[in-house]
């Protein structure tokens, strides 16, 4: 009688182990490469946060102005200081993610920064940084704001060249939710807690010689 036990299962064949002990190591070598990630993370927010800064900078008066009034602006205590820290938090933000100097403890005070933006600005808006009618996180106001749009649209569609107007991109209306500031936080927690990355930062170095 011939033995079925010891036969090989062809319906549901086993994968081959060392075929998959193959690919586990050759994703496990691109771990030489795990500076990349935290390297892409703070040349992503360096132009972020260097411009936001520097416009503040340059409209210093304005912002201050603008955090201290209760009626159309945040209404902040203490405007000036609040403005000041807001500031020289994101200019100083930024050269420290570009030189990868200091990244897990300049994390923290970006990563506050972003929260009261969120908190003080955007929250009331919802999700979304751009308008949308549709999806999970349209909104009453976003989808009137679409109706809105689409009259506009309609509008330079017969009286304007609209052709000219849209060559460069779509018209859309900002709605100023916490999406932005929201990912800018997440970004910002991962490099918190991973640091600036290998070889292409000053912790790096700074570590390696006098750690």
């Amino acid at each position: 009688m011939q033995d079925y036990s010891r036969q090989p299962n062809q319906e549901n064949p086993l994968p081959d182990k060392g075929l998959l002990f193959n690919l586990q190591n050759m994703l496990d070598a691109t771990r030489s490469l795990d500076f990349l990630g935290p390297l892409a993370l703070r040349l992503y927010l360096v132009p972020i946060f260097w411009m936001a800064g520097t416009k503040k900078l340059d409209t210093f008066p304005s912002i201050v102005e603008w955090f201290s009034n209760a009626e159309w602006g945040l209404g902040l205590p203490f405007p000036t200081i609040m403005a000041g820290l807001a500031t020289w938090t994101e200019i100083i933000g930024a050269i420290c993610l570009f030189l990868g100097f200091a990244v897990r403890w300049i994390s923290i005070p970006l990563m506050i920064t972003m929260i009261v933006a969120a908190t003080s600005v955007h929250l009331e808006n919802g999700w979304l940084a751009i308008a949308e009618g549709t999806g999970p996180f349209a909104t009453e106001r976003t989808m009137g704001a679409i109706e809105r749009l689409d009259r506009s649209k309609s509008i330079l569609r017969e009286h304007g060249n609209y052709d000219w107007l849209t060559e460069h991109g779509n018209i859309v209306i900002l709605n100023n939710g916490i999406e932005f500031a929201a990912t800018y936080f997440l970004m910002l927690l991962v490099l918190f807690f991973i640091g600036a990355g290998r070889y292409v930062s000053l912790d790096y170095w700074i570590r390696n010689r006098f750690g």
